[in-house]
């Protein structure tokens, strides 16, 4: 069955994290910038913008952890000379691939209670939670979402010579886009347009909103939203992948790109 190889990959990678720091760097800043974050809204006294400045942090760590994976995984088993073994194995190298996203991305997911308990320290009491169903669906289906899109970077990378390159490009424009500490809203309206189409900018939204008090609202349609974008991810990383690896394959330049 698919999920098999799914599940393969997912236990694979957890296995090979396992006492390797190198993959859950980003855990180990993430309480640093809360400290920063939450230190300048105490500092200019908006005790309200508190959950930008624990939201900021778990959402930077989600996003590094996925762009740190899809360019480490493929870097890694090129270098190691893995690859072509992985591509001639029977189980789909698609399917194998998602299920090591998917294990790196939900221990990224560590992000949130580091930010939050390091946030909640700082100011002497938990930070609020108004609204913590819809709070942990949106941090669900922004896994799933970040999942997806991770795989797409790894069928890019696949051809890159060096994926560190793309790690360090697309990083901070995105926080930027994805609205991780400002809402896109409050951007120029030529940042806001293009912005919206980052499926990180409606979860940030969703998520400052699950922690204010007013009632969330249209729940519903901005999960779908963040589901949808996810999908189109999803969708796009499978035709990437086919396409590169039929390239590679032709080509006979696995190794290097």
């Amino acid at each position: 069955m698919l999920w098999i190889a799914v599940v393969a990959g997912f236990s694979e990678q957890v296995r090979q994290m396992r006492g390797n720091a190198d993959w859950l760097m980003p855990l180990i800043t993430a309480p640093l910038l809360t400290v920063v974050f939450v230190t300048i809204f105490l500092h200019a006294d908006r005790h309200e913008l508190m959950g930008h400045a624990v939201l900021a942090p778990a959402l930077m760590t989600m996003w590094s952890v996925s762009l740190l994976t899809a360019g480490e995984l493929i870097s890694r088993e090129r270098e190691n000379g893995s690859l072509e073994g992985l591509l001639a194995a029977p189980a789909p190298f698609g399917l194998v691939l998602f299920g090591r996203i998917a294990a790196v991305t939900m221990i990224s997911l560590l992000g949130f209670l580091e930010s939050w308990t390091v946030g909640s320290l700082i100011l002497g009491g938990p930070v609020s939670i108004a609204h913590p169903g819809a709070f942990s669906a949106t941090k669900l289906v922004t896994y799933l979402a970040m999942t997806c899109w991770a795989g797409v970077m790894s069928s890019l990378f696949v051809l890159a010579r060096s994926a560190r390159i793309f790690q360090n490009s697309l990083s901070y424009p995105f926080f930027v886009l994805g609205g991780v500490l400002v809402p896109v809203s409050l951007l120029p309206a030529w940042v806001e347009i293009p912005a919206r189409g980052v499926f990180l900018s409606w979860s940030s939204d969703l998520l400052r909103d699950a922690m204010a008090p007013d009632a969330v609202e249209h729940l519903a349609l901005r999960l779908a939203v963040i589901a949808g974008l996810g999908l189109c991810g999803l969708g796009l990383s499978l035709i990437l992948l086919s396409a590169t690896l039929r390239r590679v394959r032709s080509t006979g330049r696995l190794t290097h790109a």
